[in-house]
């Protein structure tokens, strides 16, 4: 909600699609359709919605009693049920340039549209309206966006400019779309990423556009890097020997991470007998990118700018992912081929990528070359916000 400075601004100003004024408590259903109006937020502004009472429309004072009983109906106007869902409200009593106020304001609802007594109501400048069939769609659309997972959902803000469309068109979509179907449908660019959930149909970029090509995606979500350490010893404050932070397209961070494991692995070399030799890595490569890769894949974006971690001491190696287990997948079940999935958009890019060939493998897939290469079995620390896993140096 708004400080008091940035409220008396507001009643200092015009009324808009986020300001408006009444005399009194008389006008309780227009005040009602207005606070359903504001919870709707048309627009998408995100910002809050404000009324001031007891004020008239050029802004002199009406001279209302701003009394307690006035305050708690306008405080009932969240729980009679006339406006469904219950909108968020604050009321409080104010006073500004000598003029006692009652002043409430609405926060845009997570769940519209809202009704009021049955009617979804909207604002468009300072004028209020019943909503058109187009404008119940809008809203409805930006519901069912709020319950899609995180990969899915759209990003007001982001357009075309923010993707890298190259990226798109040779990397991804030729792997996605048969070719034949490709070079038949002769579809533009927006329209293809329509049908790859990229884009929704309204033409909003989604946040697992701007992970999986975006230009910089660091802008919209700073936690979408790995953070690679290689540590001169076995604890996190001895000397680091090389760091890295890898981020831009999905595919650059996978590619450029499969080559930084791969340098990082070191080799011995047993002679058996002239002329053959053994090879053995401290760790299997394969074992390494199946944990990385499903680091990458079931993290949380959401409440952290936190990123993949990835800390390679001379005894170990440390993956952190943030966020916990989700949804289906508990720790009795994990890597037993129980699969759900946080970013199921992200999750089928990695796919037609090429880096996951069938999911639900990865952990036992990681497991078999662990113990294959002499490694003792990987270690998992399931924690509400995180998945940390250590694994031990072979040899």
């Amino acid at each position: 909600m708004l400080n008091e400075q940035a409220l008396e601004a507001l009643f200092a100003d015009d009324e808009s699609d986020h300001v408006e004024r009444k005399p009194s408590l008389k006008q309780r259903r227009e005040i009602q359709r207005s606070v359903c109006a504001f919870a709707n937020d048309l627009s998408a502004s995100g910002q809050v919605g404000v009324i001031f009472i007891g004020v008239e429309d050029d802004r002199s004072c009406s001279k209302l009693p701003i009394t307690d009983e006035l305050l708690r109906n306008l405080s009932d106007l969240s729980t009679d049920g006339g406006i469904l869902p219950p909108p968020v409200i604050r009321v409080q009593k104010l006073t500004f340039r000598s003029c006692e106020v009652a002043v409430v304001e609405v926060k845009p609802a997570d769940n519209p549209p809202v009704r009021c007594r049955g009617t979804i109501w909207v604002r468009i400048g300072p004028r209020l309206k019943t909503a058109s069939a187009e404008e119940e769609r809008r809203l409805s659309e930006r519901r069912r966006a709020t319950d899609r997972p995180f990969d899915l959902r759209p990003v007001t803000d982001a357009n075309m400019a923010d993707l890298d469309c190259n990226n798109f068109a040779q990397e991804y979509l030729t792997s996605a779309i048969d070719h034949d179907v490709l070079k038949e449908n002769q579809r533009g660019i927006e329209q293809q990423l329509v049908s790859l959930r990229f884009m929704t149909p309204t033409g909003t970029l989604v946040n697992g556009a701007l992970l999986t090509f975006g230009r910089d995606p660091l802008r919209w979500l700073p936690g979408a890097y790995v953070q690679f350490l290689r540590i001169d010893g076995t604890e996190l404050t001895d000397p680091i020997r090389h760091q890295k932070e890898l981020s831009g397209t999905l595919h650059e961070v996978l590619s450029r991470l499969d080559d930084l494991l791969a340098i990082n692995i070191s080799t011995r070399t047993d002679p058996v007998g002239k002329p053959r030799e053994t090879r053995q890595p401290d760790y299997p490569l394969v074992a390494l990118q199946q944990l990385t890769r499903n680091a990458i894949m079931h993290r949380t974006y959401e409440g952290t700018n936190t990123p993949v971690r990835i800390y390679w001491f001379s005894d170990r190696v440390e993956i952190y992912s943030p966020g916990g287990l989700y949804g289906q997948v508990n720790p009795d079940n994990f890597g037993k081929g129980a699969t759900d999935y946080r970013n199921p958009l992200v999750a089928e890019a990695m796919n037609v990528l090429g880096y996951v060939q069938r999911f639900g493998l990865g952990i036992p897939s990681a497991k078999q070359e662990l113990k294959k290469n002499g490694n003792q079995p990987p270690e998992f620390d399931f924690r509400p916000e995180s998945v940390l896993v250590t694994l031990k140096r072979c040899g």
